[in-house]
């Protein structure tokens, strides 16, 4: 009996052996499907709404749809200095040269982008800002004098002209479907090196209170931008528009990884308004806005902090005649509330000089309705402090 039940153990454990290897290496002897292997760099992966996808593995297309419109561009203006005393006699300038003071000439370098097959090329204000000469040079070598056609600081963006037809021009993207974490690819002229791509994602939208702008709204990148690039485009992976790079945060000159490029929407308006116009036509109603803080809002007794203080209001401007005073707290804009100062200076600016808005205010813990007759906003000059030219 021992000798049995020995000899029963023994048939048991290598029976159980025997299923654990055939489970193991060969689960379909056993009717179960076999375990399947995902290798990452083959398998397409399922995204949320059904549609596979396989991650990009080159940019050539938009590389190669977008770099023909990006153009370099070259200007020169007078220089501070004083001319040397010297300067124009022939055996002075053999010894020492064309140094300082010899030249009444400075040459700076930056980035554009053509928008339009008739010539028109956008680049940033600060770049052809006080410039005496333009010259544009274009991908393929050619290099032709620019016409300045007109700017707007208030955005950074200038329109420049070429005498030139049927041009390389870009299409403008979509910013709706652009989202933080899409690549995009910055293409420019940084140092002057020629012309370079530089790939990043999307980091941030609707950007704003950096005061580099009076009007903000930017797309923030860690595509690499550094100076030389300011005019250039940032572009998403088929080859359009989404930007124009403007600034970067830097402590040292070079890229961080935060870079700032004006998005298409304003691109495209302020493009057009100043090939229509030669300059953008703004609304204005003559005050001086200031953000609530928690310590005003409890300090004016208010329940919630959106709206904008006015810190100021201008002697004979649209807002003084409406009756507008310092200390008020206005909501709104017409039926648009407003949430803060950008707010504010949005809604005023796409205003049509001469017509008649309601402001409402917070007066003394009452609101009122103030009719205005807007005015036309004044222009200024206004120079980024983190340019990347």
């Amino acid at each position: 009996m021992r000798r049995l039940w020995l000899l029963f153990a023994q048939t048991v454990t290598v029976a159980l052996a025997l299923w654990f290897i055939v489970a193991t290496l060969k689960p379909e002897w056993l009717g179960r499907p076999a375990s399947v292997r995902l290798e990452s760099a083959a398998v397409p992966v399922r995204e949320a709404d059904g549609v596979a996808s396989a991650m990009q593995s080159t940019y050539r297309t938009a590389s190669q749809r977008a770099m023909p419109a990006v153009v370099n561009i070259f200007t020169s203006k007078a220089s501070k200095q004083s001319p040397h005393p010297f300067s124009n006699d022939p055996l002075f300038r053999r010894f020492f040269g064309d140094g300082p003071g010899m030249d009444d000439r400075q040459f700076s370098l930056g980035s554009g982008v053509i928008v339009s097959p008739e010539g028109y090329v956008l680049t940033n204000n600060h770049v052809i800002e006080s410039a005496a000469q333009i010259e544009i040079a274009l991908a393929d070598g050619r290099k032709v004098p620019g016409k300045l056609v007109g700017t707007d600081p208030e955005t950074d963006l200038a329109v420049l002209k070429v005498d030139l037809r049927g041009l390389p021009a870009i299409t403008l993207g979509k910013l709706d479907n652009t989202q933080v974490g899409d690549v995009v690819l910055a293409i420019g002229n940084p140092f002057g090196v020629g012309q370079t791509v530089t790939m990043g994602i999307v980091s941030a939208l609707g950007r704003n209170h950096l005061g580099i702008n009076t009007f903000e709204n930017f797309i923030q990148t860690d595509a690499a931008i550094n100076p030389g690039n300011s005019g250039g485009a940032l572009v998403d992976t088929d080859g359009h528009l989404l930007g124009i790079n403007t600034a970067i945060y830097s402590r040292s000159g070079g890229s961080l990884g935060i870079g700032f490029a004006i998005p298409v929407t304003t691109v495209k308006t302020v493009m057009e308004a100043i090939i229509r116009n030669g300059q953008v036509v703004r609304g204005w109603i003559g005050v001086e806005p200031q953000d609530i803080t928690p310590e005003l809002a409890d300090s004016f007794g208010l329940r919630k902090s959106s709206g904008t203080i006015i810190a100021g209001v201008l002697k004979g401007g649209p807002a003084d005649k409406a009756g507008v005073r310092p200390g008020d707290i206005l909501l709104s804009v017409g039926d648009n509330p407003v949430t803060d100062t950008v707010s504010m200076l949005n809604l005023v600016a796409q205003l049509k000089p001469g017509e008649t808005v309601k402001l409402t205010v917070l007066r003394r813990a009452e609101e009122t309705s103030l009719p205005v007759v807007v005015g036309r906003r004044p222009r200024m000059k206004q120079q980024p402090v983190q340019d990347t030219e």
